[in-house]
């Protein structure tokens, strides 16, 4: 490790957390974002040591956003092989000191429709709509002309714009939903749970092959609510069962915990009055490090 100038590892830790935030908003897992974001560390220390990094904030986003973008390109080849549906390790903040960081995090019905883009498009939304970089900086961190990414960029927002809600609600009305949603998927009331979703809900369970879930999406409100309240029916007849709510992406979400242990995260995509997403996390690996964030 090289020798590192004073002040330089405060003014780092200074801007890790947005640091963290752009590695996620690229590669959807925020263990992987740390990992990047410790790595740009070992090089800004060395980089910083050859000649002192006079932008520090400009350096680490380039280099972040580089890294991440990386770790992306291999991390498609092993989603295409994942078994079932493949969804974004959510971002959980357990501080509520830290409640800045999380409200300014992609929500999570956002990362989900931000795997349905390229890596080039996706870094370039993100570096240029959510964290303000000109066409010319996000360039140099895709290895594209301006010009080009400002097209990537075009056709990432025209792609979101057509997928994501249209608007969000706030937490307590969000809370509410979850609350109304919990207490008739758990007595099995499939009137009241219909009245929770949208009609054309879309219902997506992450096992990845370790655990049992629905391979394929549900869709609609009657065959979504038949499938969750059998779900949640099963953590019932076990008994032993917590629930509790996480502040995931921005939002509460429901956590299921049998003997202590994380086996389900169940986050909903609230517009309006109703859930138009849920998406169900019971992978055991994503699952352990959302513990270890909560």
């Amino acid at each position: 490790m090289p020798d590192v100038r004073p002040g330089l590892a405060e003014e780092y830790d200074a801007l890790r957390p947005r640091m963290v935030r752009v590695a996620y908003a690229i590669v959807g897992s925020r263990a992987e974002a740390e990992d990047v974001v410790a790595d740009c560390w070992t090089r800004l220390a060395a980089a910083d040591e050859r000649e002192p990094v006079r932008d520090l904030a400009g350096w680490l986003t380039v280099a972040v956003a580089r890294a991440a973008t990386d770790v992306l390109r291999s991390a498609r080849v092993r989603r295409e092989e994942y078994v079932g549906p493949w969804l974004p390790e959510p971002f959980v903040v357990a501080n509520p000191a830290d409640r800045v960081t999380l409200d300014e995090t992609v929500s999570y019905a956002l990362a989900v429709v931000l795997e349905s883009l390229s890596p080039a498009e996706r870094t370039a939304w993100v570096l240029h709509d959510v964290f303000g970089m000109g066409f010319p900086e996000v360039a140099a961190v895709v290895g594209r002309t301006p010009a080009a990414v400002r097209q990537l960029a075009s056709r990432a927002r025209a792609h979101l714009a057509s997928d994501t809600p249209r608007f969000a609600v706030d937490r307590a009305a969000h809370g509410a939903l979850l609350d109304r949603f919990l207490a008739a998927a758990a007595g099995g009331d499939l009137d009241a749970l219909v009245a929770t979703l949208d009609p054309d809900v879309v219902v997506t369970s992450d096992g990845g092959g370790a655990v049992s879930a629905a391979r394929r999406p549900v869709h609609g409100a009657e065959r979504s609510a038949r499938f969750l309240a059998g779900l949640v029916a099963k953590y019932v007849d076990v008994g032993d069962v917590e629930i509790e709510l996480l502040g995931v992406n921005g939002a509460p979400a429901i956590a299921l915990r049998e003997d202590g242990v994380l086996t389900s995260l169940i986050v909903l995509t609230v517009v309006g009055e109703r859930a138009t997403r849920v998406d169900i996390l019971r992978a055991p690996a994503k699952l352990a490090a959302v513990d270890a964030q909560a």
